[in-house]
């Protein structure tokens, strides 16, 4: 018993610390937007590349943006951007991969192929194309778009775990107690798979982090401007003449995406 106290406690602790980077990003934004002395993206272009210093704390990019509040704004923009598109994920390909696998036939076969057309296609090729229609590409724009695909990878996990769970000797003694299907799925099968599957939500968090980035970069970001991408594309232009801004811009990717992938594994039991 103390033994098994001892590691339930370990795995909550271990759990506790993975959540650590992301709320350490999380906080590194806020701050920021509260130390900085103008809202994001307000331009002076007499401070155009300036370097690092006491006042601008970030340096300044193109036409004199200071960095600090346009990068700590975009950080946390894009991390509810990334939860909330991999929590609508979730939610639905978590269900229908476990009811399709519960379902079996044909219902089981559709759900597979599906997820294999979405994953075969990648979701940036998409959004590239989505986005160039569109005259003004907002956030919403961009959600909506990754929401498309982002179901795929939960609904395979799901498939694949629930496969093993039907054949369990507490779901078939369910079913002979005479539960409905509707009642194994919602008793039975989805609490046993959601720590597997939910595994999944710290990878394709990440992923989004980094493809909204890479829309912003090639010029199908959000319209307010306010986007790592954003700072990245600046961070290119002028690399020479002041490398700080492809530095903040691709550390501020990089820390993001690795806090939101680390966060993920917290659902690991």
């Amino acid at each position: 018993m103390t033994g098994s106290g001892s590691r339930s406690r370990s795995g909550s602790r271990s759990r506790l610390w993975r959540l650590a980077p992301l709320t350490l990003v999380v906080v590194a934004g806020a701050v920021g937007g509260i130390l900085a002395s103008e809202p994001a993206g307000r331009l002076d272009p007499e401070r155009s590349w300036c370097a690092p210093s006491a006042a601008r704390l970030l340096g300044c990019g193109e036409a004199g943006v200071d960095l600090l509040p346009l990068v700590s704004t975009a950080v946390l923009r894009g991390v509810v951007l990334a939860a909330v598109v991999a929590l609508v994920g979730f939610a639905i390909g978590t269900p229908l991969g476990a009811a399709a696998a519960l379902a079996r036939g044909r219902f089981e076969r559709g759900v597979e192929r599906a997820c294999d057309l979405m994953q075969a296609f990648p979701s940036f090729i998409l959004a590239l194309a989505v986005l160039s229609a569109v005259r003004a590409p907002s956030r919403v724009h961009i959600g909506a778009v990754f929401a498309l695909t982002a179901w795929a990878p939960f609904a395979r996990l799901a498939l694949a775990q629930t496969r093993v769970l039907r054949d369990a000797a507490f779901v078939e003694a369910a079913v002979a107690l005479g539960r409905g299907r509707a009642g194994v799925l919602r008793s039975h099968i989805v609490p046993n798979l959601l720590g597997v599957v939910a595994v999944q939500l710290g990878s394709t968090a990440a992923a989004i982090v980094v493809s909204e980035a890479a829309l912003a970069f090639v010029g199908l970001g959000p319209r307010d401007g306010v986007s790592l991408g954003g700072v990245l594309d600046q961070g290119v232009a002028a690399m020479l003449r002041a490398p700080h801004v492809l530095v903040v811009g691709a550390l501020s990717v990089a820390l993001t995406s690795a806090a939101m992938l680390v966060a993920g594994r917290a659902a690991e039991r």
